[in-house]
């Protein structure tokens, strides 16, 4: 299952609707401890850093993806802005 990390900002419409065409099982996470149990994510993103940034960070959702990716190497793939935000 891949889990599409949903802080408010992005294509998550067509992101889903992507999956759902070719069979794949995802989901929207929301939370901190949806994303600790995730073994996929997709952190997708349109807009600006800054706004992107600072929903991650009321959402409490930084420290998460850091220890998915740096601590239990779960596969992150982040698209356009998401990709930024990863960096």
């Amino acid at each position: 299952m891949i889990s599409v990390v949903d802080y408010g900002l992005g294509n998550l419409g067509s992101i889903l609707n992507m999956f759902r065409k070719i069979n794949v099982p995802a989901q929207l996470v929301t939370t901190p401890e949806e994303i600790l149990v995730a073994d996929k994510i997709l952190l997708p993103g349109v807009g600006a850093f800054d706004v992107a940034m600072q929903e991650l960070a009321r959402r409490e959702l930084i420290e998460p993806l850091k220890h998915q990716a740096l601590q239990a190497r779960i596969p992150i793939l982040g698209i356009c802005l998401g990709m930024q935000l990863l960096g």
